[in-house]
């Protein structure tokens, strides 16, 4: 049982006790069913009418915490203490004396619960007043506990694998100390982020601001945030590696002299890191005239998170922010155009290349292409030089590969669950040789969608050379690419992906060779060529903009003309015929989501056109014709 510490005057001696222990030395009378006491109400005469043996407060057993289901008074075992007249405040405690020598290196589970138990009504009113809810206080543990002789609000705090390291205290509302405002359980413990969880499966957007009561009402809000256990002015290089791959840093420092100075030196910071990586300073509002924080800000002057987000930052350093005005209505011709600068003919083969690589963006609509050709006909070209549109973080390029290799060099670490976590979600994967088998048939599930997590077993070797079992999560649907000479498929992918087959056509080959000799006889002059090509440039801008909107889903409204367009021609169905039609359904959506800026909006979701269907039946119908495609996957 949970035993909760209650700190009385001398005369009473600190002493642990339990809820039933406390109510049997003051003489309540109750009833024990299941894990709760129940007794009458103490405190508003609820039960003053009640029949004899009717009660209507409850008292947890494990934890003292109390509720009366009449007047709804609650609390545990201290605002009890108080209640009955016994004077808890720091005047003349004998405090919770803890030595130096026998201070933990890190805290324990049970002590972060102790103290989150023992949170007092008036300190948990303090919180939500400040707009920390009970869900946010039961959910970080946040608690209270007498540490070097002083009452504290206290955070736990922990490492990057959700292990408790260390309490961050926090100065009591009812302390008139102003010297000390916080301080560190066990003392030494070294400066650590708060808000790991932001930085796990995240790498679109993240703020950092000044405090962690400001991080929680952030995350309240949605928004994926993190601070320094120390303050504004405290941000450690060796943090910076996760940060890596941001398309967006903000920073809400409170706004006051010393958080506009730290905000300009940590913009520089993180500036000289991340140059493709977008930093703004998020400037709370001139109305705050009486606050200056992220908290008053939501609290205290009806902030929003939209206004947050959208309008008061302001960019001040990296990659510059993109000017969606400039974007037009994009159809085939002109995508084919615009990849046709590297990429020589193959006209249906580059959009769908294209489409495929883009429709890992969405939430659910990615679908899969296989290149199946002989060699030097341009089957893993197409794709890789596709991928360089691409921001580099979310594509990768695999050769062979064997699923211990693939998990260890992508998995992620959970030592909660014990698992490794493998995130595919918005990756574009391009196998550029016939991966490993076993590998192959580790993904198919995720290829065909079949369920958003799967669990895999894996055996690895361990220290001592022998085999062990490692547990893998695969979570998310990648958009996936297969670039083999070989003549053969199996089955199981064959029905898994769209085959495509590269154009060998002779006018192809001689603009190829072309293309190369200009590329490789002046590189640095063809790079510089490439990158200043305002279409070329603005379809990447395109691209960022598309992966930073999270477009969760589309919808397709002309049902009925799909289907009858897709079953025309079509006088006996085979079982195939189900996954075709998925794929035709996400090559739409993608098209869709190429001119989401021009379609119809409900919150997360579009709504695909009339033109999205007719391009995607349009470009699939000619891919289905094409000579050379050893078993089509679409039947159009």
């Amino acid at each position: 049982m949970t035993l909760l510490k209650i700190n009385y005057y001398k005369t009473m001696k600190l002493q642990t006790i339990t809820i039933r222990e406390y109510l049997t030395q003051k003489g309540i009378e109750f009833k024990e069913v299941g894990g709760e006491l129940i007794t009458k109400c103490l405190f508003n005469g609820c039960d003053d009418d009640s029949k004899e043996n009717e009660g209507h407060l409850y008292f947890k057993k494990d934890n003292g915490q109390y509720n009366c289901k009449k007047c709804g008074e609650s609390g545990n075992i201290i605002t009890l203490a108080r209640h009955f007249g016994e004077d808890l405040t720091n005047k003349n405690p004998d405090p919770i004396k803890i030595s130096d020598a026998r201070t933990p290196k890190k805290i324990s589970p049970v002590l972060v619960e102790e103290c989150h138990q023992a949170l007092p009504n008036h300190t948990r009113e303090y919180l939500n007043a400040r707009g920390i809810t009970d869900g946010l206080i039961n959910e970080y543990k946040l608690g209270w506990g007498n540490f070097y002789g002083k009452w504290w609000i206290t955070i736990p705090i922990t490492d990057k694998d959700g292990k408790y390291q260390f309490l961050k205290l926090r100065k009591d509302p009812n302390d008139n100390d102003n010297k000390t405002k916080y301080i560190f359980y066990p003392k030494g413990s070294e400066a650590t982020i708060y808000g790991w969880e932001s930085l796990k499966g995240n790498k679109t957007t993240l703020v950092i601001c000044e405090g962690e009561f400001d991080r929680l009402i952030l995350t309240k809000y949605g928004i994926p945030a993190i601070t320094s256990t120390a303050g504004a002015g405290t941000f450690k290089k060796d943090w910076l590696e996760h940060l890596k791959g941001f398309d967006d840093i903000y920073i809400a420092f409170d706004k006051d002299k010393t958080g506009e100075k730290e905000s300009e030196k940590l913009v520089k910071f993180l500036a000289e890191e991340f140059p493709e990586t977008s930093i703004y300073n998020i400037t709370l509002p001139e109305r705050m005239t009486d606050g200056k924080d992220v908290s008053d800000y939501f609290n205290r002057y009806e902030g929003n998170p939209d206004e947050f987000m959208l309008n008061l930052p302001e960019w001040k350093a990296g990659a510059e922010p993109i000017d969606e005005s400039k974007f037009e209505p994009m159809g085939s011709e002109k995508l084919s155009e615009i990849l046709g600068l590297t990429i020589k003919r193959d006209e249906e083969n580059k959009i769908v290349s294209f489409l495929c690589q883009l429709s890992a963006y969405t939430e659910s609509a990615q679908f899969n292409i296989s290149f199946n050709a002989p060699s030097s006909t341009g089957k893993s070209y197409i794709p890789t030089e596709i991928a360089r549109l691409f921001p580099a973080k979310d594509v990768l390029e695999l050769a062979q590969c064997s699923p211990t290799a693939f998990f260890h060099d992508f998995g992620e670490w959970d030592d909660k669950r014990k698992i490794s976590i493998v995130d595919l979600s918005r990756k574009i994967i391009i196998f550029l040789d016939q991966p490993h088998n076993d590998l192959l048939a580790r993904l198919r599930p995720v290829l065909s969608h079949d369920k958003k997590e799967i669990m895999n077993k894996i055996t690895d070797k361990n220290q001592k050379f022998g085999l062990r079992t490692k547990t893998i999560l695969i979570r998310g649907f990648p958009a996936v690419i297969f670039c083999t000479a070989g003549l053969k498929i199996d089955e199981q992918e064959g029905t898994r992906f769209i085959l495509l087959s590269p154009e060998t056509s002779q006018k192809k080959l001689r603009e190829g060779i072309s293309e190369r000799i200009r590329k490789e006889t002046n590189p640095e002059a063809y790079r510089l060529w490439l990158e200043n090509d305002p279409e070329r440039k603005l379809l990447k801008d395109r691209i960022k903009a598309i992966s930073r909107a999270k477009i969760r889903d589309v919808k397709i409204t002309s049902q009925k003309e799909l289907e009858k367009i897709f079953l025309e021609k079509k006088s006996m169905l085979k079982p195939r015929h189900q996954r075709d039609i998925g794929r035709l359904i996400n090559i739409i959506k993608t098209f869709a989501l190429l001119n989401f800026w021009f379609r119809k909006r409900e919150n997360d979701m579009i709504i695909a056109s009339e033109e999205d269907v007719q391009e995607g039946v349009k470009n699939l119908a000619k891919n289905s014709r094409k000579p050379g495609i050893q078993s089509p996957a679409l039947h159009l």
